[in-house]
């Protein structure tokens, strides 16, 4: 078991996302950590004491003026008995009297007392998220060496949608076993390309392809936590490129392609990026205008193929050269072939028909399609396929 002996102490923050970390206990239970629960007044709003117990196997501490434990001190053994402390979620309100040094109840003493490393698991509304005191907040805090997993974007409790969403307890647990062992990916150099790319056609004009970035983002995340060093090259996505990430921005497919050739050598390369196909040969300097003369003619070219140029033998070919292929029909056939073409080892499949609610969504249902054939996972939010995604890699790797 991957955290056999390890203790956790998880503090239960007041969300709507504290429902997660019943499923996050059993995850690290089963890893083999033990789990020592502190559930804040807000939290306890939301789960209840005897619910966590019970997935605990452990007490849940609640208050600062417990006089059996005061005794013997317990609010200081408990926040350095521990190998880590997990704040999830991590609120607005537990942000900022952390950045501040607030320590008016159990949950903000342990972290105050403490000289544990703390991981914090953020979730609130996507304004809350992005005030500009929560993000000052967030700065202090990873100033102060406090690890950050999350957000996510994605559709909220409250009806809004942007960050804020807490991250899959998956995510979390492979974030909690890197922090803890180093990770299996430490000394691992990892390149992922995510987003879309934007051809231009004019100076407001350009060709692209349906892609929010999402499943890329949730893959470097997932491989960070897992200790990989991750390269980050990203089209103009409309998800938020993660943090602790070498990052390149890009826009077209050859600025793309620089920029991963730049990256090179890495262990592993991994394409999540809808790449446009095409672009303009000739693309205007200056912006086309709507004549009554009819339709402009656009002579179209093929961009560069980064995917089979990456999986090209030769001494700088990663070991591990992963694909994706987004289908609207023969799903596994053509991703199938597909990985022939492109001479990559592995290819991710997914179906992006309309009616699946995949393009843009927040879940996927992907084949992982290597030498031994085609295994189809259920569906499952991305951030989940990503930390899958992430083990399978270190497991061929190690």
């Amino acid at each position: 078991m991957t955290l056999a002996n390890k203790r956790i102490l998880l503090i239960i923050g007041g969300g709507i996302a504290a429902f997660k970390t019943l499923d996050l206990i059993r995850r690290l239970r089963e890893r083999g950590a033990s789990v020592t629960p502190v559930l804040t007044r807000a939290g306890a709003e939301f789960v209840t004491p005897l619910s966590v117990a019970a997935l605990a196997g452990s007490k849940v501490y609640t208050d600062l003026f417990d006089l059996t434990d005061e005794a013997e001190m317990g609010h200081i053994q408990l926040s350095r008995s521990a190998d880590l402390i997990v704040v999830a979620p991590a609120t607005a309100d537990l942000m900022a009297k952390m950045a501040q040094g607030h320590a008016s109840d159990l949950a903000t003493t342990l972290l105050l007392a403490t000289d544990t490393p703390v991981m914090i698991v953020p979730a609130m509304n996507v304004r809350m998220w992005d005030h500009a005191a929560t993000q000052r907040n967030l700065a202090t805090l990873r100033g102060d060496g406090i690890a950050v997993i999350g957000p996510e974007s994605g559709d909220m409790a409250c009806g809004e949608h942007g960050p804020g969403r807490m991250s899959e307890p998956l995510q979390i647990a492979a974030a909690i076993e890197g922090a803890l062992s180093g990770g299996p990916l430490k000394g691992r150099r990892i390149l992922v390309t995510s987003g879309p790319t934007h051809e231009p056609i004019d100076p407001v004009r350009y060709i692209a392809n349906r892609s929010s970035g999402a499943q890329g983002a949730a893959i470097a995340r997932a491989l960070t936590a897992l200790g990989a060093e991750v390269v980050f090259v990203t089209g103009p996505a409309d998800t938020p490129p993660p943090g602790g990430v070498d990052l390149h921005r890009v826009e077209t497919a050859d600025q793309m392609l620089d920029a991963c050739r730049a990256a090179l050598p890495v262990d592993v390369a991994i394409c999540a990026a809808a790449v446009a196909d095409w672009r303009v040969a000739s693309a205007s300097s200056c912006k086309m205008k709507k004549t009554k003369g009819g339709l402009p003619q656009l002579e179209l070219t093929e961009n560069p193929d980064i995917l089979a140029t990456l999986s090209q033998p030769g001494p700088q070919r990663p070991a591990l050269v992963v694909g994706f292929a987004a289908e609207t029909d023969d799903v596994i056939e053509n991703a199938t072939a597909k990985r022939q073409r492109k001479g990559c080892d592995w290819i991710v499949a997914n179906d992006v028909s309309p009616q699946t609610g995949i393009m843009g969504g927040s879940d996927n249902e992907v084949t992982l399609i290597t030498d031994a054939g085609a295994e189809g996972w259920p569906r499952m939010s991305k951030d989940e396929v990503a930390a899958r995604l992430a083990v399978r890699i270190a497991a061929d790797l190690n």
